[in-house]
């Protein structure tokens, strides 16, 4: 064995690929005797056909036969001692067979098969799974932590929660963590399957196993190895590698039951023939491979593709009942929307100033779990808002969170609790009134016992909500429910917005439970739960199948579901059940076509059509077609994406809207308070949002019709998805010019009553339609970084090889 290196591999790397003499005894061990039984048979060719040496072939020849026999032997001893079929047995039988009757040839060629074969279905099975073993063997095993000045390699289990690491360019993240010092480019392609690398600005949220494809950055570890992302998928992974799928089990079962009628028409052949020679032949070209090797293979390629797309299956049992989904039950919050509320408006009272409102609630929100407050944070700066760090920090489950910024102390939660239980002004009920009617969320902010304002959240739809329930339609799915604790009015809006069939609002994690079990009862299939948070981890489990949404390795969702969506994006639901139908498919394609022709061989060899020699060769040659054809479902889909440029262009459009959507909000802010302004006041600020539209929006309308609606065009495989965004693009230009034309005509003249009414109306139908035409764009926006075109709704798209 050759002495490796001495430079180790970069600290947090996975450990380096053996060499070629690490991996030699390993190839030795699968391709060794396949490779003796082959020499073999060339010399005794070369012997026999040659060197005319007749006796000395056939003895190389038994000597071939015999080393195969011995271990076979005691492999089907043992099998049938486990009560297991011992398919094997067949090759047993036709070599002893084959000595017994002089057909040396047609002996080794058998042997061959068996020694040989096994070196195939390891490698076939290896190539099969080569996503999920990239997956166990990338883990993270080195990390480099800070101690005052100096920098310490060391092993990633000593890692604990609030050790400073450094990432180096090319190492991988080791352990869950926030970025301290320096902006981190992370490609993190093994733990979504997507190929672009993503920005995580300092404070943000990076996870073990990623790979730092920028300037080295610090992190503070939040978490251990073992409690980490990383090993957590690890652990997943591990348990849908050693799961069989009841087709496996199906195939294994059947595969016993072909032994003993191959004896019976081996034996009747050489019955009624009067020769053993055609009862040989039926035994050499019997085989059972196309049901122990086919399905086995197809479902591990299966989920080994689904890996690599950053889809976690446990197992084949979980592929397999995809294929068979009836009813998709879906959690609202962060399944539908995306669970990144985003600050749509801060609301005033009194004298209170927006920054200085935004600013307490950022500077307390800091030290806050909910799920509001790093929204609330991002935003803030975002706004050029810094927070200060507060002192005093309490936090009240389910009411808000309390701390001193500036000598002050701010309370900000619940309208209730921040006010102090004292009566709410009419400005916050009616801010109430409002997100009841709308389904935003707000958060109310108090200092020293006076309410200064409110937040407005809101947690947007999934762009491809809507397209992927529609996805799911055509691939067979009959039901659709939607489940949430909100309230039922904001609940049916969601569920009409992305057409799911019932809508179960205000339910518990145990109501949740209660619907899965009815929904079950009530359809002819199985029932497939969508979650992902810790309070969906009941239903999930009590599904037919589990589906954890964005969630990493170690959580509750993910360890009590069957399917783990790592990467955070619901039209890869689509894209799994397609590959699941497609896989299951693909392996009984094998496993009829495969026993079919070696039945029909059989048939063949009984009538002395085939002789011994014949029959080995067709054999492999029918093992070999069934191998390559289930290996086909390691390929990609016919929902696999479309080109790379193609989904950095939607990325693009997407990061201007989001540049985009603090302007956008103006226009329902300022529609809101056209009374409340004076007269000078309102106009400055209807002058420079008229600015922002004409300069910045229509731009961004006009940059997106010329080079991304073709692209759409081009993408759709029916009819063009364009047409209502090119008709809302002619409105908004009309309704931005109608508010220039009316500024024009108010000048620096009286504002009247009808004046004020008319910006308002402007103002909240600009709001409206922009919100709506976003929307639309988000929706097919997804046809070019999903692979799904308008076809999608009917038929498979486009497949790659």
């Amino acid at each position: 064995m050759t002495q490796q290196s001495e430079s180790a591999p970069p600290s947090g790397s996975a450990t380096a690929s053996p060499s070629l003499a690490d991996r030699v005894p390993d190839r030795l061990k699968v391709w060794g005797p396949g490779s003796a039984v082959a020499a073999a048979l060339v010399l005794g060719l070369v012997l026999d056909l040659l060197a005319d040496q007749r006796e000395a072939a056939v003895a190389v020849w038994l000597v071939a036969i015999v080393g195969a026999i011995v271990p076979l032997t005691i492999e089907t001893v043992r099998a049938l001692a486990r009560r297991e079929a011992g398919v094997d047995a067949i090759a047993l039988l036709a070599m002893v067979g084959a000595i017994a009757l002089g057909e040396w040839v047609a002996g080794v060629i058998v042997a061959l098969m068996y020694t040989g074969g096994e070196g195939l279905e390891s490698y076939a099975a290896s190539r099969a799974r080569r996503e999920l073993t990239a997956l166990v063997e990338g883990a993270p095993r080195r990390a480099n932590r800070r101690r005052g000045d100096e920098l310490e390699e060391v092993d990633v289990d000593a890692v604990v929660p609030g050790d400073e690491l450094v990432v180096r360019p090319g190492e991988l993240v080791p352990v869950d963590g926030l970025v301290r010092e320096g902006q981190a480019v992370l490609d993190e392609r093994t733990l979504t399957g997507e190929s672009r690398p993503v920005e995580r600005p300092v404070g943000a949220r990076v996870q073990s196993g990623a790979t730092n494809a920028g300037s080295p950055f610090t992190m503070r570890a939040t978490a251990t190895a073992e409690d980490s992302t990383y090993t957590g998928l690890v652990r997943l992974v591990e348990s849908a590698q050693a799961e069989q799928a009841p087709f496996e089990r199906l195939a294994d079962r059947a595969a016993g039951v072909f032994l003993p009628i191959t004896v019976v028409v081996a034996t009747a052949a050489w019955l009624l023939s009067g020769d053993p020679v055609n009862g040989l032949a039926v035994l050499v070209v019997a085989t059972p491979c196309p049901m122990i090797l086919a399905a086995p293979i197809a479902i591990t390629s299966g989920v080994s593709r689904l890996a690599g797309r950053g889809v976690l299956v446990k197992g084949g049992g979980a592929l397999e009942a995809l294929a068979d989904v009836d009813t998709v039950l879906l959690d609202k919050t962060g399944t539908l929307t995306a669970g990144r509320p985003r600050l749509v408006e801060v609301l005033t009272f009194g004298e209170a100033r927006p920054d200085e409102v935004l600013h307490l609630a950022a500077s307390v929100d800091q030290l806050s779990a909910h799920v509001f407050a790093a929204s609330i944070v991002d935003a803030a700066r975002a706004r050029g808002v810094d927070p200060a760090f507060p002192d005093a920090v309490e936090a009240e489950t389910g009411s808000g969170i309390a701390g001193t910024v500036g000598g002050r102390r701010v309370r900000v939660g619940r309208a209730s609790w921040a006010a102090q239980d004292r009566p709410l002004p009419p400005e916050a009920r009616a801010v109430t009134r409002r997100t009841a009617v709308e389904g935003t969320s707000s958060v109310f902010v108090a200092a020293d016992g006076v309410l200064l304002g409110a937040l407005l959240l809101d947690d947007p739809l999934r762009p491809e909500a809507a397209r992927t329930l529609r996805g799911l339609r055509a691939l067979g799915v009959r039901r659709f429910a939607m489940v949430t604790g909100d309230h039922g009015d904001i609940a049916e809006l969601v569920g009409e917005a992305v057409g799911v069939d019932r809508v179960l609002a205000e339910r518990s994690p145990s109501d949740k439970l209660d619907d899965v079990r009815a929904l079950r009862a009530e359809g002819r299939g199985r029932v497939l739960m969508v979650g992902d948070g810790v309070n969906d981890a009941p239903a999930l489990a009590e599904a037919d199948i589990g589906v954890a949404m964005g969630a990493q390795g170690a959580t509750a969702s993910s360890e009590a579901s069957d399917v783990i969506l790592v990467v955070d994006r619901l039209d890869r639901l689509q894209e799994t059940l397609a590959v699941a139908q497609r896989t299951r498919r693909i392996a009984w394609q094998s496993v009829a076509a495969g026993m079919g022709m070696s039945m029909v061989a059989m048939g063949f060899a009984a009538f002395g059509y085939i002789t011994p020699v014949v029959g080995a060769v067709l054999q492999e040659v029918i093992d070999l077609a069934v191998i390559a054809n289930a290996l086909r479902a390691l390929r990609a889909s016919e929902y696999a994406p479309t080109r790379p440029e193609l989904a950095e262009r939607a990325a693009g459009v997407r990061a201007e809207h989001g540049e985009l959507a603090s302007g956008i909000d103006r226009l329902r802010a300022l529609a809101d308070s056209v009374d409340a302004l004076a007269p000078s006041e309102l106009l400055d600020e209807l002058r420079s949002l008229h600015r922002f539209l004409s300069e910045d929006l229509l731009a961004h309308e006009l940059d997106e019709e010329r080079s991304v609606f073709p692209l759409l065009s081009q993408a759709s495989d029916g009819e063009d998805p364009t047409a209502p965004l090119r008709h809302t693009h002619r409105e908004i230009v009309r309704l931005v010019r109608l508010l220039g034309h009316t500024l024009d005509a108010i000048g620096d003249g009286p504002l009247e009553d009808a004046d004020r009414a008319e910006l308002r109306r402007l103002l909240y139908g600009l709001h409206a339609i922009m919100r709506l035409h976003n929307a639309q764009e988000e929706e097919a926006l997804g046809m070019l970084d999903s692979g799904d075109g308008a076809g999608a709704d009917a038929a498979p798209l486009r497949s790659r090889s």
